[in-house]
């Protein structure tokens, strides 16, 4: 099951209406990582419970307990914060409408992410966005060799990143690749499960994965080069 690599705030900038807590800076290696949600503890599964069965002052303390990371995951997968505070209000909609299908069978944030997910999903869909672009992905590019591997350690990506850098480098991703790095490397999802709700191949989503970690390293690189010149 998909599973959260990391609890990520938004840039600056975002709306005074949301709450949105900054974690401390982790270390980073190969890939963007960043410490996982603790599990949830045994007031939030009572809470939980009681929500299931109509109880309006635990869905509100459920609400209060997911709000921030609903959004912020929101505001990196659509990259505006008007847009990403009306997907939370609907994400979590949905969740009053379906809190009573949920069975267990993954952790219940596991769940609501998915759920959030989805809600981002049809949305782009409405408003008729290409989330994937086949030509740009199988475009050769430049700068790409033949040998070139994320599979050994990446300089750029090693030691601590400052934590604004990379959130707005992860924002200024086109969003076809901002969407799969999020999915990805970030929420846990395997390329085949985002190949079914992107509707677009494996190799499309592996494709777009590594021009993501490019871009991100290539921006991280330059963001780094004041610091180092200073």
């Amino acid at each position: 099951m998909p599973r959260s690599r990391y609890s990520s705030t938004p840039p600056e900038g975002t709306s005074p209406g949301v709450d949105v807590a900054t974690p401390p800076p982790a270390p980073v290696a190969k890939r963007v990582t960043f410490p996982r949600a603790a599990s949830p503890d045994p007031a939030e599964a009572d809470a939980l419970t009681r929500a299931q069965a109509g109880d309006h002052q635990a869905f509100a303390h459920l609400y209060s307990l997911h709000k921030r990371r609903i959004y912020s995951l929101c505001l990196r997968m659509v990259g505006n914060i008007a847009e990403a505070e009306d997907l939370t209000q609907e994400a979590f909609l949905q969740l009053h409408r379906k809190i009573a299908t949920f069975r267990g069978d993954s952790a219940f944030s596991t769940w609501l992410h998915r759920l959030a997910i989805n809600v981002v999903l049809m949305q782009l869909r409405k408003k008729g966005l290409s989330l994937i672009s086949l030509d740009e992905a199988m475009e050769p590019v430049p700068e790409e060799g033949p040998g070139r591997s994320f599979g050994a350690p990446d300089l750029a990506l090693s030691g601590t990143i400052d934590r604004l850098a990379l959130e707005r480098a992860v924002a200024d991703l086109p969003a076809g690749y901002r969407l799969i790095f999020i999915l990805h490397d970030v929420e846990g999802y395997e390329h085949n499960e985002i190949a079914s709700m992107l509707e677009c191949s494996i190799g499309n989503s592996k494709s777009q994965l590594h021009k993501a970690r490019l871009r991100l390293r290539d921006a991280l690189r330059a963001s780094s080069l004041p610091e180092a010149q200073s």
